[in-house]
């Protein structure tokens, strides 16, 4: 029988694979994917760059800590956080707590060519975008460290390399 110590949860910067990855490992595992960003979007009826420009960033990390407490509490899950997710304290104990947590670690200048022409990225649409990954990057690594189980580079692997290394990381 699946409890929460059979979740599996993704952290890392945006862009670095967490969404697709999860998917794809989701059918995979026969598990059910969810995404905190996707999620709070379908509760609140708007896209989270909405939700920062209305409520700034503490309000939308509010809101996401919600979103984990509450799925983190579902059973045999593969979840996909946002990047920003480890930067609360109470995040980082419910995943740890809740299931095994997956670093998707990926460098800036990789995560720069791969979200380019994104514009639904709310952190990276001021200024320079290699300036702001190297900084988030700096800030989050050691959070992203702390709370992971695993480690997996994604910054230059195909995706079925990727998803091949995490299956042999669960076995």
């Amino acid at each position: 029988m699946a409890t929460i110590n059979d979740n599996i949860f993704f952290v890392g910067l945006m862009g670095a694979g967490k969404t697709t990855i999860g998917k794809l490992l989701a059918k995979k595992l026969k598990k059910t994917f969810y995404d905190t960003d996707h999620e709070i979007e379908k509760k609140l009826g708007v896209k989270v760059s909405v939700i920062f420009e209305l409520e700034g960033e503490e309000g939308f990390r509010k809101r996401e800590t919600q979103m984990i407490d509450e799925l983190t509490n579902k059973k045999d899950i593969i979840l996909a956080t946002g990047g920003g997710a480890v930067l609360s304290e109470e995040n980082r104990r419910l995943l740890k707590e809740r299931g095994k947590v997956i670093y998707l670690n990926a460098k800036p200048q990789h995560l720069a060519k791969r979200m380019a022409f994104d514009k639904d990225r709310p952190l990276l649409q001021q200024g320079n975008m290699l300036d702001t990954l190297n900084n988030l990057y700096q800030q989050r690594h050691p959070l992203y460290l702390g709370v992971s189980s695993f480690v997996v580079d994604t910054g230059q692997q195909k995706t079925q390399t990727i998803i091949h290394k995490i299956e042999a990381l669960l076995r």
